[in-house]
């Protein structure tokens, strides 16, 4: 039995309660500071007390500031005992570059809320191997309201803040909604990005992804390069082990080509043996939707439904 079918053991940090200070960092890419103050509005709304990390908008090309500046905002959240929190404000590139500059011990000694996605994902597969923290996929500080309304920021509130299970069901009219293997698959909810999960391969953060319901969304990549990606994961073997797929938004993955991002889902995922169900509205597309990871799931493909342990106790 793989250590996802058995008992979870994944570390889950205190929800967020109002009055809560969680520090706003940058990991990746450069910041907008005008969608950054939309997610303090957003968060003080909910009680939380957002504070921008000290190099929250510091700019290094197409980093968000120098690897030094970007990992020392991390280790100071991590370390001070008075953030409870840590958001991401984007997602962009840069996360990899600072994993192995993480003080795991100040993670492990104060687990924290640590949420965000897309090279997150990097991130989060750090804490995961370096202190199997469960963290929060979803959006990011830098909120842009005609992507993420209402129903998305009520999504990322409960997660941050409800110690109690998510459920997001499948749009079958989505990009996606057409790649489905029926059947039920219960494991440990791992995964995101799939730039991110392909650029692991080889590092000590690629996780074991045997008995695991592995999670995949992206942006801006053209079916033959997702073709690509997923063709390189079947060939490393770490496919062979999973207990299902959950396939969240794949937007704006079109080009000239008569094949489509589905087409191609369906055929690298569809003949692996496990339940597959796509449309989940999670990734970079418009009401994404927030989720837990690396806690037990669900993930019933003949109704349609993700159901997800929470990332906070």
């Amino acid at each position: 039995m793989s250590d996802h079918t058995a008992a979870d053991d994944a570390v889950r940090p205190p929800a967020l309660r109002p009055g809560d200070t969680v520090l706003l960092v940058s990991p990746s890419g450069p910041t907008n500071p005008e969608r950054v103050a939309r997610g303090v509005e957003l968060l003080t709304g909910w009680g939380l007390r957002p504070v921008p990390a000290p190099h929250a908008y510091a700019r290094h090309g197409y980093l968000a500031g120098t690897d030094e500046l970007r990992a020392a905002d991390l280790n100071a959240a991590f370390a001070d005992p008075e953030v409870r929190g840590v958001i991401c404000t984007r997602g962009g590139y840069g996360a990899q570059r600072v994993v192995d500059a993480i003080d795991y011990d100040a993670v492990r000694r104060d687990p924290k809320v640590v949420a965000g996605f897309s090279d997150i994902t990097a991130l989060q597969f750090a804490l995961w191997r370096g202190a199997r923290l469960a963290t929060v996929h979803g959006p990011g500080a830098a909120w842009r309201d005609e992507r993420t309304p209402l129903s998305s920021a009520e999504s990322l509130h409960r997660a941050l803040t409800v110690a109690e299970p998510v459920t997001v069901t499948a749009d079958a009219g989505a990009e996606t909604g057409p790649v489905r293997v029926p059947g039920r698959a219960a494991g440990r909810l791992l995964g995101g990005n799939l730039c991110l999960v392909v650029a692991s391969l080889g590092t000590p953060d690629m996780p074991d992804l045997t008995g695991a319901v592995l999670l995949l969304e992206d942006v801006q990549e053209p079916p033959y390069k997702v073709d690509r990606m997923l063709t390189q994961l079947r060939r490393a073997g770490v496919l062979d082990g999973l207990a299902g797929v959950a396939v969240g938004q794949f937007t704006d993955c079109a080009d000239g080509w008569a094949v489509d991002v589905a087409d191609v889902l369906t055929d690298r995922l569809g003949d692996l043996g496990v339940p597959v169900l796509g449309g989940l509205p999670i990734g970079h597309g418009p009401h994404q939707l927030t989720v837990p990871v690396g806690t037990q799931a669900l993930l019933d493909a003949t109704t349609g439904t993700l159901t997800i342990s929470p990332a906070v106790r």
